[in-house]
Formats: structure tokens, sequence, C-alpha cells
């Protein structure tokens, strides 16, 4: 990315007096936030309306394009509704931050089991237990908002750096999008053939290029570029199919809510989202404060609270049209890391082109005609600028003299064991299974424990946050606060060397 001042100067526009106090509250001309909330959007889009597609599929709505439409529809427009609360917020909901919301992949092993059937009969099931268990999750928000004080730079580091390499996958199979090889023994196995290849390194090429040598607004529309640049390529050798878009209702019928009938509540169900909600709230608090560390603001509790409110919104309006439950997109926070426009009206304006694509499915059809290989290509520089911003966050961690090492090492051991070998856990409960599965919960409880046992008990130097900096850095914090900012960061790494006795 151009980084000289003039292309800084290029790219934003003065801040507004009255929203100077956070980077997120800067406002840029329309056209900008335009431009770079579509970026945001189409670099979503296939992971917010894929969710849709499984669960329909499972639900024996394969063949039916009205319904799978319903399905679609209503991911985007629950995704647009949720990413409005969170950026702009109301009261003690959203966290006022540039976060994407959008239906999340962790429950659609869940819902896929609870909606299995013909026709979508079993769907209300499925919708009637993401209900319950949104409006359970609600209730447990102000305890998630207090997992602040124990997220330090070591920690917080550690997570961001996992969240990136548990992406790396998703771009992966973005790549291959469904193609197999078949070895000598006659099973088949996922690989990439090698015009997917190509065009992937062909929009990676692109976005790389073009953030090389591009000014200002055009560096920083590097991943849209790419995005363009991949499907144009992509026309002359029919990768991109546009033939079905006109199949797409052209506009949401209001008639559609409840399409599939009224929510049905069972115990079963109800008991199986309630745990899957918990790792949503803990991905979800992890999200926050990533993009917290990448944006440069502050994330105190009160901050947390009201963003897993948002996060969980989905859960509970979803159902009304059709959606299954929502969390916050981990891909836009590469996009935050790698761009660096930081402001929550961009992604804002974001969630009005997710209102429109919503109420104007046909509009929809022309985003998924986007090859995947196209999205994978984008995704290895945008997932990999997660995890390079949790190694910038580790920077600021002393690892001399202490088990901070350790910590780091273990925490990852357990979040790459799932992306490695992703049946690891199959003998576990199932309920147990969804939980551990994801690398990012692993990594998260490892690295807080370790944290704990390391610098908080015993008082090591480099990864907690020292008392002396609790109360005379940030000694006017309320409760449950940040106990860890930027400002305290650096008043420790700049104080005196105690003498050593």
């Amino acid at each position: 990315m151009n980084d000289s001042p003039s292309a800084k100067d290029s790219a934003t526009t003065k801040p507004n007096p009255s929203s100077t106090a956070r980077p997120e509250d800067e406002k840029l001309p329309f056209r900008l936030q335009l431009v770079y909330g579509l970026q945001h959007i189409l670099t979503m889009y296939a992971g917010a309306v894929a969710p849709a597609l499984v669960i329909g599929a499972a639900a024996g709505l394969a063949n039916d394009p009205a319904a799978i439409g319903i399905l679609v529809s209503g991911a985007l427009l629950v995704a647009g509704i949720a990413t409005l609360l969170q950026t702009i917020g109301h009261r003690r909901v959203g966290a006022q931050m540039p976060i994407v919301v959008a239906c999340s992949f962790v429950p659609v092993s869940a819902i896929t089991a609870l909606a299995a059937g013909e026709n979508g009969e079993n769907l209300p099931v499925a919708f009637g237990a993401s209900i319950t268990a949104g409006l359970f999750a609600l209730l447990l928000t102000p305890f998630f908002g207090q997992l602040i004080r124990f997220f330090p730079p070591i920690v917080t580091g550690t997570i961001i750096t996992v969240i990136g390499l548990s992406l790396m996958p998703v771009a992966a199979r973005w790549i291959m999008d469904g193609a197999t090889v078949v070895r000598e023994d006659g099973s088949a196995a996922p690989a990439a053939p090698l015009a997917h290849l190509a065009l992937a390194g062909f929009t990676l090429a692109v976005i790389l290029v073009c953030s090389r040598v591009l000014p200002g607004i055009w560096g920083r529309l590097s991943v849209l570029l790419g995005l363009v640049a991949g499907v144009l390529v992509s026309l002359p050798f029919g990768m991109a199919d546009f033939s079905r878009v006109g199949e797409a209702d052209l506009v949401f019928d209001p008639t559609s809510v409840f399409y599939f009938g009224l929510p049905r509540f069972e115990v079963t169900a109800i008991i199986t989202m309630c745990i899957i909600m918990l790792v949503v709230l803990t991905e979800g608090a992890s999200h926050i404060i990533a993009v917290g560390e990448i944006t440069g603001t502050k994330v105190d509790a009160k901050r947390i609270s009201a963003g897993l409110r948002a996060d969980v919104s989905g859960s509970i309006i979803g159902p009304i049209f059709s959606a299954t439950p929502t969390s916050s997109f981990a891909q836009n926070i590469g996009l935050l890391a790698l761009t660096g426009i930081r402001s929550r009206f961009v992604v804002a304006t974001g969630a009005g082109i997710l209102l429109v694509l919503g109420l104007f499915p046909v509009l929809g059809g022309v985003m998924a005609a986007i090859p995947t290989p196209v999205l994978g290509g984008a995704g290895l520089v945008l997932f990999g600028s997660v995890a390079a911003s949790g190694i910038k966050t580790l920077a600021k961690v002393d690892f001399t003299k202490n088990l901070n090492l350790v910590l780091v090492a273990a925490a990852f051991g357990v979040a790459i064991i799932p992306l490695a070998y992703p049946t690891f856990y199959a003998f576990l409960p199932t309920s147990v299974e969804m939980v551990v599965h994801s690398g990012i919960i692993g990594a998260a409880v490892v690295a807080i424990v370790l944290n704990v046992c390391f610098n908080v008990l015993g008082r090591a130097r480099g990864g907690g946050a020292p008392e002396e900096i609790d109360s005379e850095e940030i000694g006017t914090a309320g409760p449950g606060e940040a106990k860890y900012t930027s400002h305290a960061d650096a008043a420790y790494q700049e104080r005196p060397e105690e003498p050593r006795g």
C-alpha cells in the first residue's frame, strides 16, 4: 500500500470536527464511502450467502429456486440490518465500529442436522432454536463484555494471528470450488485445477501490483480492482456464469416473511443452539478486540457487550426473514488492516448495499456469479493481513526471561490441530466437538489461562498489564474497562528500568 502523505491525503478527507476523538468516526465523501463499502461487500458476499445455500440443500430445497432465493435474500437483509446496528448503534446495541455482521458458519452443521428433510419442513425447528438461543446469548453479553480484562497484547496478538490462519482454509476452498482429483486407488480428494490456480493467482497479482504502484484511493481499492479484473478475465473461459441471473425475483416479496411457517420450539434443538451461541459470543468478542487493535481505538467492556448484542440480533430477528444466526465476519477485518480505512460509516454504507441486494434478489444473483477462485485469490492476502496484524501486536510483547514464548507456542499448537486434521475431535460428544473444533476458541482459552498463570499469578513481566500501569495510566477507567490500552503499553515500554537486586 502506498503510505506517502499524498496518497493518504487523496484517499481521505479532513475529519469531521465533531468526530475526531475516535478514528472510526471519520467521515469520507459519499462516493468514497460507496466504493469502499462495495469492496467490503464483495469480500464477504460468498461467505454471507453460503450458509443459506448449504442449509437449503439439507432441507430438501436444492431444486426449488424460489425457496433458495428466499433464504439468500433473507440472509442479505438480516446482514444489512445487523451491520447497521453494529456500525451506527443505538444506545447499548452496536459497538459503533467498522464490523460486518452476517450469517455465521459456526451453527451451520447443527442447523443442517435440525433442518434435514423435504421441502423445508423442519426449518421452523431450526428457526425456533435460533430465536431462543439468541435471547439466551443476549442475556450473557454483559458477562462476555468483562472478558476485556483478560486480553492484554500477548493474548490479543495470539488470537488475531490465529483468526487469520484459521481463515486460510476458506480461501483454499474458494479456489478449489468443489473440484476433486481421482487418486490411483480410486478415491477422490479435493484439489485446485490449474485454471482455478491461474485465476486466483492472477487476482492476487493484480491486488499486489495495485497496492504497490497505484496512488491514493486507487491503491486502497486494490482488492476491488483485483476482483473486477478476475471476473473480466474469467468471462472468456466461461468461469463466470451470469446466465441464471434472470431466474431470480426482481423484488423481495414482503409476504414471504415466515415463508416456511412459524417457528417451532423443541428442547433438544434449543439446547444445541445455546451451546453454539457460546462459541459465537466468544469469537465475536475476539473479533471486536481485533478490530480495536487494528483501528487503534479503545475497546472496553461496555463496547464489547454492545457489539455482541448487535452480533446476536440476527439470531432473534433472522427467522422472520428465514435467516440463520449471525456473527461478525473475520474476513473484513483483513480488509481493514490492508486498506487502513477505519471509518465505520464506510461499513454502514456497505450495510446499505446489503439491504439493496436483499430487496432486489436479481442484483444478488449478479454478485453470486463471481467465480469463487477470484474470491480465493483475494482471500489469501486479506486473511494473511489479519495474521500479520496479530504478529504486529505480538511485537509489543516482551519475550525475554518469561514464559510468553511458551504461551504463544501452546496456543498456536492447539489452534492448528483442527485446521490440519478436521476430524481430530470426532470421538468427542457432538456438542463438545462443535466447541473445540474452533481453533480460535482453543487458542483463546489456552492464551487466557496461561497468561493468568504466567503473568498474573506469577507476575512475570512482558505479557500482562502491571498494576502500576492500571492505576497510573488508566486509573479513571470505569469497572471492567480496558486494562491495557496502547497508551498504557507505551508508558510501560518507556518507563525506567527497575534496579536489579
